[in-house]
């Protein structure tokens, strides 16, 4: 699979939060998104999962056009800011009801999800009752769950103890083995260098630097 941004431009009100970005990603490699808050990392994840549009240029999955031939990726699992789910369910009642959508998960799919990302399958805890830590792990297991082809993780170590933090580098490295693609946005550089094959610093919404031999620039 690849992804390839071509000449992208996104402007908010006239002004541009990312220009003339030109980014290609493929199969079996995780990527890095390095930069402080503001400087475009969630609004190139954004355009990446069609959830906007760009403004200029555009991004096609594989040769076909994002926002045109296609609406979204087929195979996506996102994880973006703070994830919503409805308050009065529990996390495997949340999972289930987002798993009817495509309908290819049994229950023991989404209740070993829950176990692999460090949470109680079995708790009847509404969603509304969660801790901070807990809601980031259903956010990543609601990411995951599907295996998809393309997982995109912001900040997904935000409030996770050590144990699970181990647990969800696991997950990275284990997606990157099955030849998927992997774009991950964190504050900590050296998580980002340890667990990324290329890294992409992004300031003001351009691209200053690319590290990694397996990139490929557009």
């Amino acid at each position: 699979m690849k992804i390839t941004i071509d000449n992208v431009t996104k402007k908010l009100s006239g002004n541009a939060v990312l220009d003339q970005i030109n980014l290609t990603f493929e199969s079996g490699n995780v990527y890095g998104l390095i930069g402080k808050n503001g400087s475009g990392k969630t609004m190139l994840m954004r355009l990446v999962s069609g959830l906007i549009v760009a403004t200029e240029g555009q991004i096609t999955i594989d040769g076909r056009m994002l926002g045109k031939e296609l609406s979204f990726p087929e195979s996506i699992g996102i994880l973006i800011e703070s994830p919503g789910f409805i308050p009065s369910y529990s996390g495997f009642q949340n999972l289930k009801f987002l798993a009817q959508i495509k309908g290819i998960l049994s229950d023991k799919d989404i209740w070993e999800t829950l176990t692999q990302v460090g949470l109680d399958p079995d708790d009847k805890k509404s969603f509304r009752k969660y801790s901070l830590g807990m809601k980031q792990k259903l956010g990543i297991a609601a990411a995951i769950m599907e295996n998809p082809r393309i997982l995109i993780l912001d900040e997904p170590f935000n409030a996770l103890d050590e144990e699970t933090a181990d647990k969800i580098r696991e997950i990275i490295q284990c997606a990157k083995d099955e030849e998927r693609i992997v774009i991950l946005a964190c504050h900590d550089r050296e998580e980002i260098e340890n667990l990324c094959d290329v890294t992409v610093e992004i300031k003001a919404g351009k691209i200053t630097k690319i590290t990694g031999s397996d990139f490929n620039e557009v």
